[in-house]
């Protein structure tokens, strides 16, 4: 185990990788669905790539372990990687396959509705070889994995047995993100992490989610059979009804109030802000109400990252969490926000 890390200032040395999958999102503008739309949006999202882009606009350094397509759409998510000032150094391409993309709706019914066309993409083809790009560099101080990209197929599951199996070695932390999708099937995702969970040092999962892994959706019962399973430390999810985690005992934080417009991205929000103000020395009840904070901001606006907020009230929100001793953070690395 690597955790509780040992404080020191964001962006100093790459602070996450997160593994997964970024795909070119199509969306449909409310309450319109696909087959009436007249036009679509276009962006790039995905789980993985939203946490490293909290943590890079909290002043950490974030790099993305993907693969695309030598296509359109992948020349597209390589230009938000690099927008959202993610380093893309372990962005792979794949001439031999497309880049995964998907739709989504939200028709008048207000019940959201996606379409994936992931199946053959780039990252679905990910092995564990791809955990050789890490190992050629300086060790990352975490490493973002999730049950999502272990429901991309063989290849994405092994690369995730690698990764949080050899991290403690190199002092590198495993961040496990439950991340359940049950369009894409949940036997799989749930038998690779039940048999990873005792080198997972941080462990953050909804309360769905949590009676599929332990059986259980009772907060203290989670932590308990988390920690009974080898895991660091654990952060339970309620959406609206907050978080739960163990900090000198059994706390919880509350959602930090706003106007919900799109929920999308939220969760991936709270991960990043609650890794990177732990990484920078943060307790673990301030990382979360700093998770809190940075998630209600993305609540606020559509789109997965759009409510991050600048980086000069980033740097705020995480000085308010390090307390009066914030271990050495500087804001060297803050500086004006990218142009979109």
């Amino acid at each position: 185990m690597t955790w509780p890390p040992a404080p020191a200032p964001l962006g100093t040395r790459l602070d996450v990788v997160g593994v997964g999958e970024a795909m070119l999102l199509l969306q449909a503008p409310p309450p319109s669905p696909i087959e009436q739309a007249d036009a679509l949006s276009v962006s790039v999202a995905g789980a993985e790539l939203n946490v490293c882009a909290a943590v890079a606009r909290l002043g950490g350094r974030a790099a993305f372990l993907s693969a695309v397509g030598t296509d359109a759409p992948g020349r597209r998510v390589r230009r938000a990687v690099r927008d959202l000032r993610v380093e893309d150094t372990l962005l792979r391409e794949d001439p031999a396959r497309p880049t995964g993309l998907f739709l989504r709706e939200t028709p008048a019914d207000g019940e959201r509705r996606v379409t994936y066309y992931r199946a053959g993409s780039a990252a679905s083809a990910l092995d564990a070889s791809a955990a050789d790009l890490l190992a050629a560099q300086e060790p990352p101080r975490s490493v973002v994995v999730s049950g999502l990209t272990a429901s991309l197929g063989p290849g994405p599951r092994r690369l995730l047995e690698r990764l949080v199996r050899e991290p403690a070695d190199a002092g590198t932390a495993v961040v496990l993100d439950v991340n359940l999708r049950p369009a894409l099937g949940i036997d799989d995702a749930l038998a690779t992490m039940r048999r990873l969970l005792a080198h997972v040092d941080l462990l953050v999962l909804g309360d769905d989610e949590s009676g599929p892994l332990f059986g259980t959706t009772d907060p203290a019962e989670v932590l308990a059979a988390a920690r009974a399973a080898g895991v660091g430390e654990t952060v339970l999810k309620g959406g609206e009804r907050g978080c739960w985690l163990w900090d000198e005992g059994l706390r919880h934080v509350p959602v930090h109030p706003t106007r919900a417009v799109d929920t999308v991205g939220a969760g991936d929000a709270f991960l990043g802000a609650f890794l990177a103000g732990r990484l920078a020395g943060a307790r673990p009840h301030a990382a979360a109400v700093l998770g809190a904070r940075i998630a209600a901001g993305v609540v606020a606006h559509p789109g997965d990252t759009d409510g991050l907020p600048d980086r000069t009230t980033a740097h705020r929100l995480l000085t308010e969490a390090l307390g009066p001793s914030p271990h050495g953070q500087t804001t060297d690395n803050y500086g004006p926000d990218p142009v979109p």
